[in-house]
């Protein structure tokens, strides 16, 4: 058979293979070859050794890992000033989510100090914040107002039931519900990530939780109409509780009170515009503006000159006590009537956290354990229920502004914690006269982000039906079906999208069968050859939301290479070389003006004449660069732990010229170990002779010059015969993926798209982002060939004649 490629001419003469023939070529291994026997996987499981318990305690308290490594020097001031802004933002959130919550306001502040404490010492995210959350908020309400509803606490005079509430002894008996709550649903996260059940973030799909969101956001907005209106409409549960309160709400119009519906428009008014001016001056300052707490601060001032409460009648927030109050042991009769929404409510939690968690740890290069997260929220909501708060979760808000004001470990939040505790020991009573119409305006306010999300149907529309039609169900069922069973069928629908788009994949790396062109798995079959310098990778199934992720951890384990320590050694570098730059430039600068006060001196004393500034430093840039190039023709003679390398071809401003991979260099790399344990952004300092030897030559290193991570894969070639979708979350794995590896110079190209593949790659703007086209093959074999003529026959010289790869196959 002939053909002509793009990049040469090959013949290929094999014999034809059916399956049986194939099987007695390659020599299948039996299932006791591949896998190990049982008794061998538990006496592996058993067996304890220092390493394994050192790294199972760590495991479990991370605080431990990175404690002692932590640098006041370093973090201190950017922690210090993250917690302060967080705090801040703490304490009007967690008294407005607590009146979301049907609870006095002094609980939210608890449910802002005790949980972020817990959550220092087992969490893994180092930029989320722990506390009080919007639509945990609306679910515990209509949990509280569905078991302790107004009519329950009726007061009687004598025989007579009149229409006042106790007041007391309904708050009370909510906060319990609320605090049972809490604790259950803390207990079954706990118990979901001790039988590492974490992976169940990974079926609750970005647009599931983005539209489940989106939905509860109108729910809060009906909770506090009855706040900003000055109304008291009927209370309603089960489905269509929210068309019955919204027609409720609209029938009590006329008897809305304009003092209240006053107080609450000038405060959205003027809490829109601040926040509007927050964002635009943000770029200019250090802190954002504390405008919510602001707000509360007029609001609570004002109230009090004017007396609004007596003289208008407008509803405030009445009595904080201060001081801590003791633990108390939850009513455990009230399990069985809540164990529903306990479940629906640590399935949220969960997935909010989990996703804002991984978010940042994407960004800033390290990694989020799914099942110690769970753990961590799970003792965060069990030991903050002994002290009667309610249902916590990271927030979007206050994690953001964590992350943008410099925060860097989890010390911001308990330094947050710290400004909540003064606020609750000697601040509380001061807040006692705020409106509740302020509270419910901030609440409003703060809802407009997940407004903005309403425009997921339009991308979702141009790039994946699917994943909008997850979209549009989850947001329809939880307005109608209320959030606890909306929750439920959603999650039940994208079950079942997954049911029928794809099966449990198994991933693996595929070799070629000696004299043919066809490529099978090198664990299951002997005879199978992995091809010197190219990794081909497939997984059996579809990658999409559900196994994104896996497909991601799979590629990087099947490769044998640890991206996220390569990537993070690499720019660590990079931070310093442009540390030891500017280093350079001021030394430059302060001997340029000793030279000229030297000159002026000179020429006080003799009368001569004086060089320009602009010449003395043109004199000294040429010696500098006489003293460069005289450096670099003998950098490689240099006696320094770094190992560089020879460039293949002469290297000429703006090219980009390849670096070849030396392996088996003498240099003792067994100091870089530490690099592995190191967190982001914690000060490194490479063994050399001479500090200005890295700074000139830095640009030279190469990651695969160094002991600790050499490697002869050159290209990545990604199977996706077995596709017949892919959706945005698979997209952006896949453009991870290309941009992670091209940074330590490891091409990836995929193999065997199919048409309606390719379709949504265009949709979802893939090439334009990523790469051409020209990274796309129609099989494995043409991205063989076409690794092997274009980077095989550079960095490795083996190949650099004709690549007869097999025994009959030529170019």
């Amino acid at each position: 058979m002939d053909s002509t490629h793009r990049y040469g001419k090959y013949r290929v003469e094999r014999e034809v293979l059916d399956e049986e023939r194939l099987e007695e070529v390659t020599q299948r291994k039996t299932h006791f070859d591949v896998h190990p026997s049982l008794t061998e996987s538990l006496k592996d499981s058993l067996r304890c050794t220092v390493p394994k318990l050192k790294q199972t305690v760590v495991s479990n308290l991370p605080v431990l890992y990175w404690l002692p490594k932590y640098s006041v020097w370093e973090y201190g001031m950017s922690d210090l000033i993250a917690g302060i802004s967080v705090g801040i933002m703490h304490l009007p959130q967690g008294m407005a989510y607590a009146l979301l919550a049907s609870l006095p306001p002094v609980f939210g502040l608890y449910s802002s100090l005790y949980p972020a404490l817990i959550y220092f010492f087992f969490g893994t995210s180092r930029h989320i914040s722990v506390g009080t959350f919007t639509v945990l908020s609306i679910m515990v309400a209509s949990l509280t107002e569905r078991l302790a509803p107004d009519e329950l606490f009726l007061k009687t005079n004598g025989t007579n039931v009149t229409a006042n509430v106790d007041i007391l002894a309904r708050d009370s008996y909510r906060v319990q519900v609320a605090a049972a709550t809490t604790v259950l649903g803390g207990l079954i996260q706990v118990l979901l990530g001790v039988v590492k059940f974490g992976f169940v973030g990974t079926y609750l799909c970005e647009p599931l939780v983005r539209a489940y969101m989106t939905a509860a956001a109108l729910h809060a907005v009906v909770a506090q109409l009855k706040n900003i209106l000055g109304v008291s409409p009927a209370r309603f549960s089960g489905p269509l509780s929210l068309v019955y309160t919204l027609k409720d709400v609209c029938s009590l119009l006329p008897q809305t009170r304009l003092p209240t519906l006053l107080v609450s428009a000038v405060t959205m008014v003027l809490l829109f515009a601040a926040k509007e001016l927050n964002s635009y001056l943000s770029p200019k300052l250090p802190v954002p503006i504390p405008v919510e707490l602001l707000t509360i601060v007029a609001g609570t001032f004002i109230s009090s000159y004017a007396q609004l409460n007596s003289n208008y009648s407008i509803s405030v927030v009445g009595e904080i006590p201060s001081g801590l109050s003791p633990p108390r042991l939850p009513d455990v009769r009230i399990f069985g009537e809540v164990i529903g929404d306990a479940f629906a409510l640590a399935v949220v939690g969960y997935a909010v956290s989990v996703s804002l968690g991984k978010t940042f740890a994407l960004k800033h290069g390290y990694k989020v354990d799914s099942n110690q997260e769970l753990v961590a929220l799970g003792l965060s909501n069990t030991v903050g229920g002994f002290f009667q708060c309610f249902s916590v979760s990271a927030s979007m808000s206050r994690s953001l502004i964590q992350e943008t004001t410099g925060g860097k470990t989890q010390i911001a939040g308990v330094v947050s914690s710290l400004i909540v505790l003064v606020t609750i020991l000697k601040l509380g009573p001061l807040f006692q006269e705020l409106p509740k119409a302020v509270l419910a305006s901030i609440v409003f306010v703060n809802l407009k982000g997940m407004f903005k999300q309403y425009s997921d149907i339009v991308t979702l529309w141009r790039s994946s039906k699917i994943d909008l039609v997850v979209w549009v169900v989850t947001w329809v069922s939880t307005l109608l079906l209320n959030l606890d069973l909306g929750l439920a069928a959603s999650i039940t629908f994208a079950l079942f999208t997954v049911i029928f788009r794809t099966q449990q994949p198994t991933y693996s790396v595929l070799g070629n069968v000696p004299g043919t062109d066809l490529y099978v798995d090198i664990e299951t079959h002997r005879e199978a050859r992995e091809i010197p310098g190219i990794t081909i990778f497939r997984s059996s199934a579809t990658v999409y939301f559900a196994n994104a992720e896996l497909y991601l951890e799979a590629l990087k384990a099947k490769s044998g290479l640890d991206i996220s320590k390569m990537i993070i050694y690499k720019r660590r570098q990079e931070a310093k070389q442009e540390r030891r730059q500017k280093r350079a430039e001021k030394r430059a600068k302060r001997q340029a003006k000793r030279k000229r006060q030297t000159q002026k001196t000179a020429k006080q004393q003799s009368g001569l004449p004086v060089f320009s500034v602009e010449e003395e430093v043109g004199c000294w840039r040429d010696r500098c660069t006489e003293g460069t190039e005289n450096e670099e023709e003998g950098w490689t003679e240099r006696e320094n732990e770094t190992v560089f390398v020879i460039p293949t071809t002469p290297q000429t401003p703006g090219s980009n010229s390849r670096w070849e991979y030396l392996k088996g260099g003498d240099a003792d790399c067994t100091s870089l170990g530490w690099v592995s344990e190191l967190q982001d952004g914690d000060t490194t300092t490479l063994g050399s002779s001479s500090e200005d030897t890295l700074s000139h030559d830095l640009e030279r290193v190469s990651l695969g010059s160094l002991g600790k991570w050499t490697w002869d894969i050159h290209s990545i070639i990604l199977d996706l015969s077995t596709a017949n979708f892919i959706d945005t979350v698979a997209i952006k794995t896949m453009k991870n993926i290309f941009q992670d590896f091209s940074e330590i110079d490891v091409d990836i190209y995929m193999a065997g798209c199919q048409a309606c593949v390719v379709e949504q790659l265009e949709l979802g703007k893939f090439f334009s982002d990523t790469i051409t086209k020209r990274r796309l093959f129609a099989s494995v074999h043409d991205a063989v060939l076409y690794c092997l003529n274009n980077r095989g026959a550079t960095s490795f010289p083996r190949y650099e004649t004709s690549l007869d790869i097999h025994s009959n196959t030529k170019l």
